[in-house]
């Protein structure tokens, strides 16, 4: 056969484009079971001769906002998934992968806000219908934007199937889990403290809080007792809303101040009387162990005040400035302004003790970074206790699992101490919710939009303005992207989903909202595993932001190394329970390995000139090849049982390992031996046999870097390696399938391929060989300059191999004459291993006395080096460094000390 030719540069731009174009519009990434697949005959081949049990196996991609760019951290979401998913399709898995976005509420109106303020306008001045028309033209636009980003990461979803939080079949899903929360009593509209953004001018969800640390200052005031009898002192880190405390606590167990109970309080500046009471909230051990109660303004003086009936005073107005509720002089400002007058004013009553600094965190909002204020705000919520009961049931059954097991406890706690769920957000970008009121008093929840008011008649009902946060159309995201709540053909086939795929931060937001609706609304857990990732961060561990300019975007890591070199790079990397730090330089490894497999598939296709593939049955096969099937096997083994269980970097590390060093650096090598000296029905035998694995391995290596091993799988002789396989054969597998490589069979672990004899024998060999490149090294010696060695042989032992394969020994050491030896020989330097020792002659082939001086040269230098870190760990750098740099230090120390040593003993021998 004529030699086929790989492109002599590895250049994915040329191909992954293309590539990918013809996975989408083939249908490679619909499930078996569509029609429109390629596979879908086979999905339907339920014989008995075959024998094959389709499984299901399908995804929800956590939607990235339609506003939003792909960051890093959607780039490793996309591409644990991506892997996982290919990997599930390629085991035969009936497979869907489901993309969409999300309309990301107060973010997407916050980019509509922003144009209208350079035109010098605000939504007011649109109008709500306006407004809304124009975030829809923008949402269009940011789309296709995200949408491109997607496929340029390789993401094998199925597009046809997209969705969109905003879209008309999840809003129906959307009002109907709104009206029937409603129905059940677990929706109610209350009055409660609430996170505000003044500057967006609406309630947030905690997770759309930034805290942040902040300088600050604990501020300490004086309130004096209402019958003049004397002070007492406590501490705020806001004393402008002093003007709303409506109590003083203590502990009820604090001996100290058990006999002021009830005793009455003048509040500053203003005359107002307010009560010391009893709470166990109050910490003795912190300030003075007395807290100002303010309901309006703290979470935890919201609770107390609950709990003692307090007043609850508003300071605050909706665009947070000081309101009536101040005296007159401070109405009007701004909290900080407020506070620095209120401390000028106290400071002249003699009420103001002092201030310290401190940094404390302050909640900011996520979008515009404002201050965020707990305010006391009519809103919807949602009970959440008893959906929470049943998703924690759910767990205990075994219907969740997570990986890494660590996060369950996130969960438990999360759910055991869950608050209520405020969902209306003060915006007009979003879902509106399903309520209208009558002048009658009437409340109206509807799934359709009512005419006129059922108890009076009357058509002047006016629906609440508010819409639904976000997360309230995600948290119904498994089950409303299968087009519940209709009965539909993809909700009975894929839901339940089997995997969840997120980052850990939004645990408690979206993975425990998910199961409690998919539990309340399905009655079935919406996922079974739950893998949860870590973040990305720089290489000094912090989280990658604007701020700190230490953000990468994927396109540009895709445009400098390829698709395939960021996927396997943030898979290698990735592991259980760990954040990924990483900085443009990681993906050079993931660009090295997509290079050394394209260039060793460029070698074998290149020499398959005038070779033929032949019938090759196990009994043609040398223990060589025998070792590499053996190891191909435990690498499969090892992939097939960490994807599973997304130990991704497991799988990764093992598909290296096998694929560069034991597949390329030790078996096509050692291969050259046979094409030297072999006949030619050797030649085809061994040509045959090393076709079959790079075609196996490329299978193996797909869900890692899809692109370059598709493009590699479309020019190896599938056809012609197809007509060799001999049905008797129990190693060799050659696939039969001739699609494209993104649905062929993922290798299978093949129990007759394991053989630990030969397994031993060729680890041994592999260190023998290993250790004299490294003795070499060691000693300076020119990698091109053969040398001669001896070897001495434990009798009975696996190195006796090294006596039957001394052409490889020679071929991959770069020895020319090799001697089996029963005692050291003279003059030799040695290395020592299981079953054998090696030694480099000092003979004819090497200059003795340059090898001398290159050692006493290194000493020397090795020499300095322990002395500098000697005089170092002695000093003050021991006493002062931190603790890793010492260590790192005695290590560079410990490793001078074992060269000198080695150095020393190799002039012993020579002197």
């Amino acid at each position: 056969m004529k030699a086929i030719e790989l492109e002599k540069a590895y250049e994915p731009k040329s191909f992954e484009d293309r590539i990918y174009n013809e996975w989408d519009s083939k249908g490679y990434f619909k499930p078996a079971s569509d029609e429109a697949s390629p596979v879908h005959e086979q999905y339907k081949c339920q014989c008995a001769d075959c024998n094959k049990k389709t499984n299901t196996y399908s995804v929800v991609i956590p939607p990235p906002n339609v506003t939003g760019v792909l960051h890093m951290g959607h780039g490793l979401n996309n591409t644990l998934q991506d892997i996982v998913v290919r990997y599930h399709r390629m085991k035969g898995d009936n497979t869907l992968w489901l993309t969409g976005t999300d309309h990301a509420g107060i973010a997407t109106q916050n980019v509509v806000e922003r144009q209208l303020k350079k035109e010098g306008k605000t939504r007011f001045d649109l109008g709500r219908e306006k407004l809304v028309e124009r975030t829809w033209e923008v949402t269009h636009q940011h789309h296709d934007i995200i949408v491109k980003q997607q496929k340029k990461l390789g993401n094998s979803t199925d597009w046809d199937r997209e969705r969109f939080t905003y879209d008309e079949g999840l809003s129906a899903a959307v009002r109907d889990v709104f009206v029937t929360l409603y129905e059940r009593g677990l929706m109610y509209k209350g009055k409660r403290l609430v996170n505000w953004c003044p500057r967006c001018g609406t309630a947030l969800a905690d997770d759309e809080v930034d805290h942040e640390d902040t300088p600050g200052a604990m501020y300490h005031l004086y309130y004096e007792y209402a019958d003049g009898s004397g002070k007492i002192e406590v501490a705020t880190t806001r004393p402008e809303t002093f003007f709303g405390d409506t109590a003083v606590a203590v502990n009820p167990n604090d001996d100290r101040y058990k006999a002021l109970v009830g005793k009455m309080l003048k509040l500053p500046l203003t005359g107002k009387e307010i009560p010391i009471i009893a709470d166990e909230y109050v910490d003795m051990e912190f300030g003075t162990g007395m807290v100002k109660i303010t309901p309006a303004h703290d979470p935890n003086d919201w609770e107390v005040g609950l709990r003692h009936n307090l007043e609850v005073i508003n300071l605050l107005t909706p665009d947070g400035r000081m309101n009536e509720n101040v005296p007159e002089k401070y109405r009007g400002l701004k909290p900080e302004q407020a506070r620095a007058l209120v401390i000028e004013d106290l400071t002249a009553a003699g009420l103001f003790k002092g201030e310290e600094k401190i940094v404390h965190a302050v909640g900011k909002c996520y979008r515009c970074k404002t201050v965020v204020e707990p305010y006391l705000s009519d809103q919807w919520f949602v009970k959440m206790k008893p959906m929470a009961e049943k998703a924690l049931e759910s767990w205990r059954k075994g219907e969740l699992v997570f990986y890494p097991k660590k996060w369950e406890n996130t969960y438990s706690h999360w759910m055991e101490n869950i608050r209520d769920w405020c969902v209306s957000r003060q915006i007009w970008w979003g879902h509106r919710i399903p309520v209208w009121y009558c002048e009658c008093g009437e409340t109206i929840c509807s799934r359709t939009d009512p005419v006129c008011c059922p108890k009076c008649g009357s058509k002047n009902i006016e629906q609440d303005p508010d819409v639904l946060d976000t997360w309230f159309s995600s948290w119904l995201w498994p089950f409303s992207t299968l087009g519940w709540p209709q009965e539909t053909e993809d909700l009975a086939k894929f839901y339940p989903t089997q995997a969840l795929l997120t980052a850990y931060d939004i645990i408690p937001f979206w993975v425990c909202r998910m199961i409690m609706a998919g539990l309340e609304f399905t009655g079935k857990a919406p996922f079974h595993d739950i893998y949860i990732h870590g973040l990305v961060r720089d290489k000094q561990g912090r989280k990658m932001s604007k701020s700190l300019g230490n953000g990468m975007d994927p396109l540009e890591i895709i445009d400098m190394y390829g698709a395939d070199a960021l996927k396997f790079t943030l898979g290698f990397m990735c592991a259980q329970g760990q954040d990924v730090l990483i900085d443009k330089e990681s993906f050079k490894l993931g660009s090295r390995f997509c290079n050394k497999v394209w260039n060793a598939s460029r070698y074998l296709l290149g020499n398959l000139e005038g070779r033929n593939l032949i019938p090759v049955t196990d009994a043609d096969l040398t223990e060589l090849d025998k070792w590499i099937y053996s190891r191909l096997n435990n690498a499969v083994k090892i992939a097939r049982e960490a994807l599973d269980t997304y130990r991704y970097n497991d799988a990764a590390s093992a598909l290296m390992e096998f694929f560069w060093n034991e597949f390329c650096d030790w078996y096509v090598e050692a291969t050259k031996i046979n094409f030297k000296n072999g006949d030619d029905k050797e030649k085809d035998r061994q040509a045959t046999v090393l076709m079959d694995i790079l075609e196996e391995s490329i299978r193996l290596l797909h869900p890692y870097i899809p692109f370059v091993t598709e493009e590699i799988y479309g020019k190896l002789p599938l056809a012609e390696l197809v007509a060799t396989r001999n049905a008797s054969n129990k190693i060799i597998t050659t696939s039969t399938y001739n699609g494209m490589l993104i649905n062929a069979p993922y290798p299978e672990v093949v129990a007759e391929r394991d053989n630990a004899e030969i397994n031993a024998r060729f680890d041994t060999l592999k260190d023998l060989i290993g250790q004299v490149r490294a003795l070499r090294v060691e000693c300076g010696i020119d990698p091109a300059e053969k040398i001669n060695i001896a070897i001495l042989v434990e009798k009975g032992s696996a190195a006796e191999v090294a006596r039957e394969k001394v052409e490889m020994i020679q071929l991959l050491a770069g020895v020319a004459k090799v001697e089996f030896v029963d005692a050291k020989p003279a003059s030799s330097i040695g290395t020592v291993g299981k079953g054998f020792e090696a030694f480099i002659l000092v003979d004819e082939s090497i200059n003795k006395e340059q090898l001398i001086a290159r050692f006493q040269k290194t000493i020397e230098k090795e020499q300095g080096y322990a002395r500098m870190s000697e005089n170092k760990l002695n000093g003050n750098f021991a006493k002062h460094a931190p603790a890793n740099l010492v260590e790192e230090e005695k290590a560079r120390l410990a490793e001078s000390q074992r060269k000198i040593a080695t150095l020393q003993s190799y002039l012993k021998e020579l002197q």
